[in-house]
């Protein structure tokens, strides 16, 4: 990475790490109760999403830029939403997330994918919603949710982005949102919920973020 670009843009992301980092391991604190978890939470992929559009490059790649950063930002409204108001308000800002993300997959979907990569993206496209209705125990909205979501990560792995950074990323968005439904249902995962979700949630999203501008960069070769 240029010198000019660590200095001007690499701050956001290392503050959307630190943010996202403080909010895993103070959230119980007193002091995070309220406004600055909230703040923290927020600016968490908030920052990632500023970060991208401060990297994307001028030319064929504005719109595909545009796209990914609406997709982190009405994740973080999501992410914050889910604090204040009742689990559908930030599912449905979740929901426009995916429909966004889907549109910048589907506009960069791999040439000539391989049998393996065909299997696994129609893995992801049944099994997620399938498997999101059996850990919540038959909940219907959960599954018309999880359907957004299983297409973002099928397509996604089905992209020309890298599968191990932006597919990986992905179906580890897909994972954390499954140990949250199952606090839903009748299958008991605590502590892995309480521990996880976060950590699997964030990483997911850094590991789309970077992957995707690396290529709109040049920095990293698409798939």
């Amino acid at each position: 990475m240029a010198k000019g670009a660590l200095i001007e843009q690499r701050p956001w992301l290392l503050a959307s790490i630190a943010a996202a980092t403080a909010f895993y391991f103070l959230s119980d604190n007193p002091i995070f109760e309220g406004t600055w978890g909230l703040l923290t939470k927020g600016a968490s992929v908030g920052l990632m999403a500023l970060y991208v559009a401060l990297r994307v490059p001028q030319g064929k790649h504005r719109l595909d830029g545009f796209l990914l950063v609406g997709a982190l930002a009405l994740a973080a409204c999501g992410d914050v939403a889910i604090e204040l108001y009742p689990l559908a308000t930030g599912g449905a800002l979740f929901a426009a997330a995916h429909v966004v993300a889907l549109g910048l997959y589907l506009r960069n979907l791999h040439q000539r994918p391989s049998p393996v990569q065909k299997l696994i993206g129609a893995a992801l496209l049944i099994g997620t919603p399938l498997v999101s209705w059996l850990l919540s125990g038959g909940n219907d909205q959960i599954a018309i949710y999880a359907a957004f979501l299983g297409a973002m990560a099928a397509a996604a792995w089905m992209s020309h982005y890298p599968r191990y950074r932006v597919g990986t990323g992905a179906v580890l968005f897909v994972i954390s949102d499954w140990l949250i439904f199952a606090r839903e249902g009748p299958l008991d995962l605590e502590p892995a919920n309480a521990i996880l979700i976060w950590p699997l949630y964030y990483a997911g999203q850094l590991m789309i973020a970077t992957g995707i501008i690396q290529c709109m960069r040049g920095e990293q070769p698409v798939k």
